[in-house]
């Protein structure tokens, strides 16, 4: 017996050729199949329907005869729903394009002619995963916090980052963090080495752009007596210090060319010469870099060497502004209070609403460093025993909203329970009061946005 079309999997085809888009009809008879024949009519659909599973046609009006409308399409649909499962459905001649959408998001792809049961087996897949991951965020959420030591957020931007750490920390593969200044990149280097076989031995942090370009090779690789003037003694780099370990080397996209050579030479065999040296040392060592800015624009410009990009980037992390991490303003607000009122024995316990507000609204474009900076101000200036706006020295500023209505109204009733919830101290009958609903519908509320 077949299901109803509520209990049926939602499926979108983005096709412009009419035998084909039959064709998939018929093929997965068993889902709730909507077509469209072209990207504007596809984000109509995806937009009212959020359809887990979209099967894209790379080939679209009106350059049906190039992959361009169609890679448009894929970056739409994972700008408006990044977790939908996208499967590219091409012809023979256009593998190159496919692996270029993957590249870009794509969850796969299948080449023409449509064989029934494999890509029944592509989709059956996708829809699979789909709600693993729904699952798992819904798990996620009911997380007050990260469980992983420094990092402080609960929001599926920070949570997804913390799924690529845990999965990541007990490889060696070599990894690059992306983010803007103040993100904290160098926390999630740490949680990397504790959470990975190496903990037990050291970890060494170097700025890269915070050493003169003179002294920061000798720091790296370390020097022989005599190697220089004032070399007066053989000293270990940086590198070498590492053995066993981890070496994270910030602001990578401030390395000098000269050394950008000898670093790639270290991570292709494993082994440094130091400064007036002639023997080859083995090092064993985890290296995690990274940097603020956008390397793929300094490798084109030259600025970068492509190979050392590729050697470095084995594996990416990109972590989210704070700006982007939806509710995690305030978590972090109370958690940085409490800890500068403990530094300065100050008897400040709480944010007022004006605050928070400002917190919320504010777009932190220097990150957690500018918080920090910002509360540590506000604990030693506060008069009394609670953090206003003015001691914040915050200008409001409006956020920009998705234009799905869902999302929209979802997004709201998290971000008001979860302010609600930090204004009484997680209790529920005073959070309940507050929003104006019963005890009852509040946990009903939390059940349905997964947070416990």
């Amino acid at each position: 017996m077949s299901r109803s079309k509520q209990d049926q999997k939602t499926l979108l085809v983005i096709e412009d050729d009419v035998g084909l888009q039959s064709q998939l009809k018929w093929c997965f008879d068993g889902y709730r199949v909507l077509i469209a024949g072209n990207r504007e009519e596809g984000l109509v659909l995806l937009r009212r329907y959020e359809p887990p599973v979209v099967l894209l046609d790379l080939g679209l009006p009106p350059d049906a005869e190039n992959a361009t409308e169609g890679l448009v399409a894929l970056d739409e649909i994972l700008n408006l729903i990044p977790h939908t499962k996208v499967i590219i459905v091409t012809g023979n001649d256009d593998r190159k394009n496919a692996i270029k959408a993957v590249a870009k998001g794509a969850y796969d792809y299948y080449q023409k002619p449509v064989d029934a049961e494999v890509l029944g087996l592509i989709v059956s897949r996708a829809f699979c995963l789909y709600e693993l991951e729904e699952e798992n965020q819904f798990l996620m959420k009911g997380r007050k916090a990260s469980v992983i030591k420094g990092i402080i957020g609960s929001s599926p931007q920070m949570m997804k980052v913390c799924r690529m750490v845990e999965k990541v920390a007990p490889t060696n593969v070599t990894t690059l963090l992306l983010g803007e200044s103040g993100t904290g990149k160098e926390v999630i280097a740490r949680a990397l080495h504790e959470l990975s076989t190496r903990k037990s031995k050291a970890f060494i942090a170097i700025n890269c752009g915070a050493i003169p370009e003179a002294l920061l090779e000798s720091e790296l690789f370390g020097y022989e007596k005599g190697a220089f003037t004032g070399a007066n003694k053989q000293t270990k780099g940086r590198v070498e210090y590492a053995d066993g370990g981890t070496l994270f080397l910030d602001e990578m996209g401030d390395l000098p060319a000269s050394l950008q050579v000898k670093l790639l030479r270290f991570l292709q065999e494993r082994v440094i010469e130091r400064i007036g040296g002639r023997n080859e040392i083995a090092v064993d060592v985890r290296v995690i870099c990274a940097t603020n800015q956008n390397i793929d624009q300094l490798v084109e410009q030259g600025v970068f060497r492509e190979d050392l990009f590729y050697r470095i980037n084995e594996l990416t992390i990109n972590i989210p502004p704070l700006r982007k991490r939806e509710g995690d303003a305030v978590l972090l607000a109370k958690f940085i209070l409490a800890r500068f009122a403990k530094e300065f024995s100050r008897n400040i316990s709480s944010i007022s609403d004006e605050a928070l507000s400002a917190i919320e609204s504010y777009s932190w474009p220097g990150n957690v460093r500018e918080m920090e900076n910002k509360l540590k101000r506000a604990v030693i200036m506060a008069e009394g025993n609670q953090i206003t706006a003015e001691d914040l020295e915050l200008v409001f500023e409006s956020k920009s909203m998705p234009l799905n209505l869902r999302e929209v109204r979802d997004r709201a009733e998290y971000a008001a329970v979860i302010r609600a919830l930090s204004l009484c101290g997680d209790n529920v009958s005073q959070t309940a009061e507050i929003l104006g609903v019963s005890r009852p519908t509040l946990y009903s509320i939390m059940g349905k946005l997964g947070l416990k």
